[in-house]
């Protein structure tokens, strides 16, 4: 994992916010209220990475940009640089 880690740039961030079913599309939520979560934070979602078997780093000084007050972000590696899934199990 030591090589994952230096490119770690290029991971794909999640913002809490994004499957958040209190929030609004407009206010950032990315999913439909159906398959979102009440108030998620970046420890729920790094646990279910974990669960997942899907490598996973919280930057908690990070913000959301349209909310500032909203703290914290998790980087995920959902494919590897060959753009095959980190997880086969996980399409």
């Amino acid at each position: 994992m030591d090589g994952e880690i230096k490119n770690i740039k290029n991971w794909n961030i999640l913002y809490p916010v994004y499957i958040n079913s209190k929030k609004t599309i407009a206010e950032g939520r990315r999913i439909c209220v159906m398959k979102a979560c009440a108030c998620p934070t970046c420890t729920e979602i790094s646990d279910c990475c974990n669960f997942l078997k899907i490598p996973c780093a919280i930057e908690f000084d990070k913000t959301y940009p349209q909310d500032f007050m909203q703290r914290g972000r998790v980087r995920v590696l959902l494919k590897r640089e060959d753009e095959t899934p980190y997880n086969p199990v996980i399409p």
